[in-house]
């Protein structure tokens, strides 16, 4: 073998392995990526998954919010029906149309004569 062959020789294989390094430097940049975008995917996931748990979290708040809304409505409408008995009772009472309801039964013969036993008497005859 002559110098100029093993020149060539040593050229090529230099080559080659300039060839290789620059492969393996490419391939190696490819496979960075890839982790990287493989991190990434998984971090959007832990992500979505978060999220989703929280909204399904808030979610159930809010059924249960609007469920206390809904009883604390229904009391309010029982507070206001409430009220609304009172007042139609006091105006009875103004009226002198429940005086019956002011005495109890062994105190009848004391208010004989009286409109509140006159009307538990009409009452009894109604019945």
């Amino acid at each position: 073998m002559s110098i100029v062959g093993i020149v060539v020789l040593v050229a090529v294989v230099v080559l080659v392995l300039l060839a290789l390094a620059f492969l393996l430097r490419r391939f190696r940049d490819r496979v960075r990526v890839k982790k990287r975008e493989l991190e990434l995917r998984q971090r959007r996931k832990q992500v979505v998954s978060e999220h989703r748990e929280e909204a399904e979290t808030r979610g159930r708040q809010a059924e249960a919010a609007e469920f206390r809304a809904r009883i604390a409505e229904q009391e309010a409408q029982r507070e206001r029906a409430e009220a609304q008995l009172r007042q139609e009772k006091a105006a009875l009472h103004e009226r002198g149309m429940a005086d019956h309801e002011l005495i109890e039964d062994h105190e009848r013969e004391r208010f004989a004569g009286t409109a509140a036993v006159a009307e538990t008497r009409e009452e009894e005859r109604r019945i």
